[in-house]
């Protein structure tokens, strides 16, 4: 198989790299001239130049491809970011499908997230059916991967392209600390952090995330989606399991979802810190169900602490815990 990624650099695509080039694929990362490429150096990889918000260059990086592999995204919570995630995380996913209308040879994976799907103020497990109800909230990273996950499954659903989306919760792994979504589970592991919160989350192993990606493509019906997680847990109990692998004692004071929201304001109106946007989502349950993933790709997760404590291992080998 011929295949390219977007976000082959990032922390899941050097992962999938890794994984396709031990299958013997040949593998092409879709990279910009200015990508931080320290995750994926070492790989046998070819490198095509583009940015997936720039469509003349994709004509160009997916002639010839059997799979594109679509991982490229901004994560972020401030308001100030909405624009950046609007043109990336929207724009950029159109002109992947709109490329690929054209070109009408690739099949597509497109790495979605939990995030499209949504989350819920009470300990629910969502599944791929679930209605999406926080359009209210206006949450920039949720509104604007829901919106491109729509328009990936409506050019499926019209038979204008073969696109599988999948839907990742919370990716644990070694490596993770490196991302900046995780300085506060950082903090959690030198004992440094002394809050949590309600809400729950759910943690899956990069290693199944990729495992799941490649049962998509193989199994995945076209224009559907799939929730790719393992076990539902709280906030608290996510950062007790995080301390107990480091060895060090867990937060202990919970901070109120007002509270919370408060500094979220105080943090928007001075441009640093907390924002509204990272108060509702730490405080809200990401729970969801990988039933459907499990009977139709034959989805196996292994359990959460797995994971996590992959995670904690890797900042102790790595100086993040001195």
């Amino acid at each position: 198989m011929k295949a390219i990624i977007t976000g082959a650099n990032g922390f899941l695509g050097s992962w999938l790299c890794k994984r396709l080039l031990e299958e013997g694929h040949d593998v092409t990362a879709l990279v910009r001239k200015s990508s931080d490429l320290s995750e994926i150096e070492h790989l046998k990889l070819k490198y095509e130049y583009g940015d997936v918000t720039d469509k003349a260059s994709l004509h160009t990086a997916f002639k010839d491809k059997d799979y594109v592999f679509h991982l490229a995204g901004v994560i972020a919570y401030k308001a100030a970011d909405r624009p950046l995630m609007d043109k990336v995380n929207i724009g950029g996913t159109q002109n992947v499908v709109d490329v690929l209308v054209e070109q009408k040879q690739a099949k597509l994976l497109n790495l979605s997230s939990v995030v499209a799907v949504g989350a819920s103020f009470k300990p629910v497990s969502l599944t791929e059916e679930s209605p999406y109800t926080i359009h209210n909230l206006n949450l920039g990273y949720f509104e604007t991967k829901h919106a491109a996950e729509n328009i990936v499954t409506a050019a499926a659903k019209s038979n204008l392209i073969h696109a599988v989306s999948v839907n990742p919760s919370t990716i644990y792994g070694f490596g993770d600390a490196k991302k900046g979504s995780r300085k506060t589970q950082v903090k959690v592991a030198r004992g440094k952090f002394p809050f949590y919160t309600g809400g729950g989350v759910n943690v899956v192993a990069a290693e199944d995330v990729v495992d799941g990606i490649l049962k998509a493509i193989d199994k995945g019906r076209s224009g559907e989606r799939y929730l790719l997680c393992s076990e539902n847990m709280t906030i608290k109990e996510l950062f007790t399991k995080i301390a107990g692998f480091a060895g060090v004692k867990p937060p202990k004071i919970f901070m109120p979802f007002p509270v919370l929201k408060l500094i979220g304001h105080i943090g928007d109106l001075t441009g640093s810190g907390l924002s509204v946007e990272n108060a509702y989502t730490a405080s809200m349950y990401h729970w969801f169900s990988c039933d459907k993933a499990k009977k139709e790709l034959g989805f196996s997760p292994r359990a959460s602490d797995i994971a996590i404590e992959n995670s904690v291992r890797w900042m102790k080998d790595h100086g993040y815990l001195d």
